[in-house]
């Protein structure tokens, strides 16, 4: 019986071995796009020295992302493009690049708001991923508990930034916010970066398919309170929804809870300040920091 706890005892060390091996996995996408980059610099008989000086980084960068131990940005992929021939094969995948640098759970949501025919998002303490300022998303990061390494920093905010290709997509998705005044008088980042944010929201809140309210303090008791929340419509027509607090996220396919989702959002717009003095709302913040 001893034997056997110990023989069991061993096959789980290995499994967790495993596990966290290929936790530290680098993504696939990853993978195949630094291959992709070494056949194209191979074919061009190129160096990585002379790839590197050509498209203006490193050379330890070059051979990190063909060792995809680094994920490519937009300019890398841009310099490889010209510089290599790749004839469009590598800014194909420049989208499942950086989507790969988002948190695992948050992907496949990702995916969806890509597709989507219309998002609506209620944050209360925070403004949402796809209105923040670059310095917002750093300050973010920068005060994650525990603390992430100053790349793990860099890349989730590459990832949020690469996100809001939403708000000036071709085809426009229907995007409505309410942000929670606690929200905007939250200094993330300090006077500056505040007031940058809410400059930003203003410009954003101008766009067309852009609708931005408030929920301010004094509107007291409302649906909203247990949380934020998110309900897209997909390309297909289907409504799902999405809850993330403490660093885990899921997707609501539920039908009454997706039922709840949608009465609470609804009466949540008439309570919140319309557009219009939700702008003015906005300005006098900004004029008061």
């Amino acid at each position: 019986m001893g034997t056997g706890g110990s023989e069991q005892a061993r096959h789980q060390r290995k499994a967790g071995k495993r596990v966290k091996k290929e936790k530290e996995a680098p993504p696939p996408t990853w993978v195949a796009y630094g291959k992709l980059v070494k056949l194209h610099r191979q074919r061009a008989g190129m160096t990585q020295p002379q790839l590197a000086d050509l498209v203006g980084y490193s050379v330890d960068t070059v051979a990190a992302i063909e060792q995809a131990k680094r994920p490519a940005k937009l300019a890398f992929t841009q310099g490889a493009e010209r510089e290599l021939d790749a004839q469009g094969t590598l800014m194909v995948l420049q989208e499942e690049v950086d989507r790969a640098k988002l948190p695992e759970f948050f992907r496949d949501v990702a995916l969806l708001e890509e597709e989507a025919l219309s998002r609506y998002d209620w944050d209360p303490l925070l403004v949402p991923g796809l209105l923040q300022t670059e310095g917002y998303a750093r300050a973010l990061f920068s005060a994650h508990c525990p603390p992430l390494a100053e790349e793990e920093v860099e890349l989730s905010v590459e990832a949020r930034m690469s996100r809001q290709r939403l708000l000036t997509r071709k085809k426009p998705v229907e995007l409505c916010f309410i942000v929670g005044e606690a929200a905007l008088r939250n200094p993330v980042g300090g006077k500056r970066v505040q007031r940058e944010q809410l400059e930003a929201l203003r410009k954003h809140g101008d766009l067309p398919h852009v609708e931005i309210q408030v929920m301010p303090w004094t509107c007291g008791f409302h649906p909203g309170l247990n949380g934020p929340m998110v309900v897209m419509e997909t390309s297909e027509h289907e409504v799902v929804g999405y809850v993330e607090s403490q660093g885990a996220g899921f997707v609501v396919s539920d039908a009454d809870r997706l039922s709840s989702f949608t009465h609470r959002y609804g009466k949540m717009r008439s309570l919140a300040l319309n557009p219009d003095e939700s702008a003015r709302f906005i300005d006098r913040l900004a004029g008061e920091l």
